[in-house]
């Protein structure tokens, strides 16, 4: 099927820990777009509308609980060139991590997110289990936590602390990379050259910044050193979703 083809034709790193720009080269578009629904004829119009204009699609929790490993392939079927990021955020101990992420091995994906708190030995069996060309990116701190939330859980320190010491942990263990904020992703760069940044809260010059309250445009994250830009409603929320598309891709040019 489409997916086989999509397999066999997409150029794939040999090297299991590839830096951020061999990963962005891959097709050369940093956009990720968000696709957030569980409705999947929604899911595969959006996909075959930006699929001209981006380098990957976003399916998350919420899409995968609904549809499975059927209605991925479904979306991206759509979008054949697309890159997949498949937004899980396993967190469990490492035998069931592994072989969550072993019964994947019909799901083609790009990127697949863990939790770095769920510890080193965690995420040293994610990224063994995870196929050769795939990415393994660690999520932090999630941006509903603020300080007083990990007080709460027993972290001790700021939500900002706690994001680099398990950058570093992330980084240490093996992963490729980790899910940033916009306003993070500079000083993380700083400590690890090669890291993958995968970015959310990105919003183009002139578009609502939504629930986000700390965001950059899409060139403003580059230079600070992104290496996938996740953008959601400013895309899948326009009128025209391919034309926002096609104008963010053009500015990053």
């Amino acid at each position: 099927g489409a997916r086989n083809t999509r397999n066999v034709t997409r150029s794939r790193s040999p090297s299991r820990n590839r830096n951020a720009a061999a990963f962005t080269a891959m097709s050369g578009n940093p956009i990720f777009c968000a696709v957030d629904t569980a409705d999947l004829s929604h899911a595969c119009n959006l996909a075959r509308m930006v699929a001209p204009h981006v380098g990957g699609l976003k399916l998350g929790l919420e899409f995968w609980n609904s549809h499975g490993a059927a209605g991925v392939a479904e979306v991206m079927a759509r979008a054949p060139k697309a890159r997949l990021f498949l937004d899980l955020k396993l967190h469990d101990i490492p035998n069931t991590v592994a072989g969550g992420i072993r019964a994947l091995a019909n799901v083609d994906f790009d990127i697949l997110t863990v939790h770095a708190a769920g510890g080193r030995a965690m995420m040293q069996a994610a990224k063994q289990a995870a196929p050769d060309h795939a990415a393994v990116i660690g999520v932090t701190v999630l941006t509903s936590l603020d300080d007083q939330d990990l007080d709460d859980i027993g972290v001790t320190g700021t939500s900002a602390s706690q994001v680099a010491r398990l950058a570093a942990l992330a980084r240490d263990s093996g992963l490729d990379g980790i899910v940033c904020s916009p306003q993070e992703v500079a000083e993380r760069r700083r400590d690890w050259p090669d890291g993958l940044f995968v970015v959310p809260g990105i919003r183009p010059v002139g578009s609502d910044a939504g629930d986000q309250k700390r965001t950059l445009t899409p060139d403003q994250a580059m230079a600070a050193g992104a290496g996938v830009l996740v953008i959601g409603r400013p895309i899948t929320q326009a009128t025209d979703p391919a034309s926002v598309a096609s104008t963010i891709a053009a500015s990053l040019r």
